[in-house]
């Protein structure tokens, strides 16, 4: 009898399908799309389907992020026959990050539409170079092809660019590539392979890309750095695989086969202590340390090829307890059996976080710092916000062990962190009670505070509109907000989740054309944007945010890849330059460095552009929300629009914690003295965390004076004698290196012996 070898057959079974449904044919489809929840609904747009998967080319449709038209917009397995949901926002190929894209040309080509194979072709100008894409989807096969090549076609050299494929899903979780872990930005060094996945309980997509050497955006964007000489070209080649359920092995199959490996299987069964199978049982594969695949136990029993090698297995389930790990070796062609018994069930721990003293209610963050953490994420989270009715309580399923979480509940603005230690049996109910210490009351002073750039769950934000509130609510916000790509479509549920528990919600929208965003608000509830992000220009964008009804329009990220100032001076704005902006914002996820230095510039010249402040947030689970945030003097009724004017009149700051309370001259207002007339600047400062150093600040940035602190509050006196002119503003650093900076106040010196003082100069 003729022997083959696992490898061998696992070839012969990829190429058939894996055994799934008899091969049918591939359709190429023109028109709106037929995936549910698809955004390619042009007439001139197409679908791509075979008996695994369906995609969609935005051929006329507008892709998201202002990328050119052309797009991979809608991904979706096919299970049993039938479509199931779109799971992506965009996978395309990206020539140099996320940095504006110029485009003027564009040109889809059907290569081939046959029973066997569709090939389509996507040529598109990315300013003087051409960004090819070629798309192929075979009978039978559970991935699409993806080719690319970017020709520079311009007489001057692209230098270390990076490019390449991307995949940003809707919906679900992010597993990045293993050795990565979750770095945001990172070289590919450590890496155990070359795919990233994205994934939920019922779905899976991969995206494999052989070419890469770096990762952004936790593996969402894979690319390699490079450069191109005039008339030089790169091709690049990938893969988007589509699994229609939460389980690896196929993704790992896939690789075994790519890259012709040697393999074996392991195979084997797993049971909870009362001897059935775990509901979302999963055997979880660790390589070098780090979590490499896992998969499936359907009714307790689960097989995977892995290529040859060293692992960690372990076993586990929705709510269990891991099972001990255990270190196996993978042989070519090798088979073991590995049987998990006695996984221990959950155990329920009740949480109520109230005030310490009044026993009011508070609305917390909790995450586990010590104790068992799902390894994948539909098992469960690692971070929980209490509910929103009531308030300030929480019932957590956890797999039994000792654990330590963290409660924040304003914890670095009003309060301090605190801790809870807890042991938890399966099947035990544990109830306790936490006190928080608030430290802090700026609402006591008219002043409030705002998260003012924060995602849901549209587009490539994965958090519902319910865990937004909460989680805003939790750090101690006064006003909710929500700014998703280019849509209002979560404005009304905001409002009711906000009307709920009394406090304003400011509605906003990220206008996101790819060379520059923008948050304006507060806008009508629901209002639908006229101009188009990808190919309008800045001022026809700006006005119809003003159609919006916005008070201010807030720069984001300015100086990031895809923020205004930076691609203004690369000469990338359709339009160029305009002055009607507001304000500039200090962004959580970026260096702010050359927004400060752009403010104290603009300052310099008089011009009153002021701070916003935002940490981007797309993922409340795994993001702190309002960990930097804008806090705004309001006097009188705290309203969206009352809270956006005092930002647009400048009294404001931005802050990581210190909270700042000027006394005789409100930030934004001007001092007025007569010729070198002195005064003095009072201004009050706190920190819950401790603070550390005052600095203030004027002309250029230059720091004018310095104040070491200690404690947690301190009254500041700053004496503004007749060499300053112009204005001064405020930056405050805590104990633990978090900062606030303040917008200016504007000292102006007149030859009049009429002149504004501080109070009782």
């Amino acid at each position: 009898m003729m022997m083959h070898s696992r490898r061998t057959l696992l070839a012969v079974g990829l190429a058939l399908g894996l055994a799934g449904p008899a091969q049918a044919d591939v359709t190429l489809t023109r028109g709106a799309t037929s995936i549910p929840d698809g955004e390619a609904t042009a007439d001139e747009d197409l679908t791509i389907a075979n008996e695994h998967l369906a995609f969609a080319l935005a051929v006329e449709s507008r892709p998201p992020w202002g990328v050119p038209r052309g797009t991979l917009v809608d991904l979706a397995a096919v299970k049993d026959g039938e479509l199931d949901l779109d799971r992506v926002a965009f996978a395309d190929f990206i020539p140099n990050n996320w940095s504006a894209w110029p485009n003027s040309e564009k040109e889809v080509t059907v290569l081939e539409d046959s029973p066997d194979r569709a090939v389509v072709q996507v040529r598109r100008n990315w300013g003087d170079a051409w960004v090819i894409t070629t798309y192929t989807l075979k009978a039978g096969s559970d991935r699409i092809e993806l080719e690319t090549e970017l020709e520079n076609a311009s007489d001057e050299a692209l230098t270390a660019i990076r490019s390449g494929f991307t995949l940003w899903p809707d919906t679900g979780f992010l597993f990045g590539v293993p050795g990565l872990g979750d770095a945001k930005e990172t070289v590919a060094d450590e890496a155990l392979t070359d795919r990233m996945v994205a994934y939920d309980r019922d779905w899976v997509i991969a995206l494999h890309a052989p070419y890469f050497d770096r990762v952004n955006y936790e593996g969402q964007d894979m690319y390699l750095e490079h450069s191109l000489a005039p008339g030089e070209s790169r091709t690049f080649k990938g893969a988007l695989q589509v699994v229609p359920t939460g389980d690896l092995a196929p993704v790992v199959a896939n690789e075994i086969e790519r890259k012709d490996q040697d393999a074996g299987r392991i195979s084997g069964t797993l049971s909870n202590d009362d001897g059935e199978a775990p509901q979302d049982g999963l055997v979880m594969v660790e390589k070098q340390g780090h979590p490499y695949a896992w998969t499936l136990a359907e009714d307790g029993q689960f097989a995977m090829d892995l290529p040859v090698g060293d692992y960690q297995v372990y076993a586990t389930g929705l709510g269990h307890a891991n099972s001990a790990p255990r270190d196996i070796s993978v042989t070519a062609d090798g088979e073991q059996t590995l049987t998990f018994e006695g996984l221990k069930g959950p155990g329920t721990l009740t949480l109520d976080i109230v005030e310490t003293g009044s026993g009011v209610a508070r609305d917390a963050r909790l995450t586990i710092l010590e104790g068992q953490q799902p390894p994948v994420e539909f098992l469960g989270k690692q971070t929980f916000f209490t509910s929103l009715d009531p308030a300030g309580s929480a019932e957590l399923s956890l797999a039994p062990g000792e654990y330590r979480l963290a409660v924040n509940a304003g914890a670095g603005f009003t309060a301090e962190g605190e801790t809870l230690d807890v042991s938890l049996d399966s099947g035990e109910q544990v109830s306790r009670t936490v006190e928080i210490d608030r430290l802090a009351e700026p609402n006591d002073r008219g002043w409030y505070g705002a998260d003012l750039h924060h995602h849901a769950n549209v587009l490539e934000g994965t958090t519902p509109p319910e865990t937004v509130v909460s989680a805003q609510l939790a750090t101690d916000l006064d006003l909710t907000f929500v700014s998703d790509h280019d849509s209002t479509t979560n404005h009304q549920r905001f409002q009711a989740l906000s009307d709920s528990r009394g406090v304003p919600f400011i509605p906003s929208i990220e206008i996101s054309p790819s060379w520059g965003h923008m948050n304006p608000f507060p806008i009508a509830l629901g209002g639908e944007l006229m101009v188009d992000p990808g190919i309008d220009e800045v001022q026809d964008i700006i006005q119809d945010a003003r159609r919006l009804g916005a008070e201010v329009i807030p720069m984001n990220h300015p100086y990031n890849d895809y923020g205004y100032l930076n691609n203004l001076a690369n000469d990338k704005v359709p339009g160029g330059f305009t002055p009607n902006f507001d304000l500039l914002e200090l962004n959580a996820e970026v260096d702010n460095a050359k927004t400060l230095e752009t403010a104290h510039a603009l300052w310099d010249d008089g011009t009153a552009i002021y701070f916003t402040a935002g940490t981007d947030t797309h993922d409340a689970w795994n993001d702190l929300t309002g960990r930097i945030r804008m806090m705004a003097r309001v006097p009188g009724e705290l309203s969206p629009r009352a809270f956006a004017r005092a930002l647009k009149d400048g009294h404001g700051y931005a802050t990581q914690g210190p909270l700042l309370y000027p006394q005789n001259v409100l930030f934004g207002d001007t001092l007025r003295l007569a010729g070198d007339k002195s005064a003095t600047w009072h201004v009050d400062v706190a920190a819950v965390d401790g603070l550390a150093e005052a600095r203030l600040i004027g002309r250029g940035g230059e720091v004018i004076a310095t104040r070491e602190l200690d404690g947690k509050e301190a009254s500041l006196a700053f004496p503004l004698d007749g060499e300053i002119d112009g204005w001064v503003a405020l930056e405050v650093e805590d104990a633990d290196g978090d900062q606030a900076w303040s917008n200016p106040v504007w000292v102006k010196r007149q030859d009049s012996t009429a002149y504004l003082s501080a109070a009782g100069e």
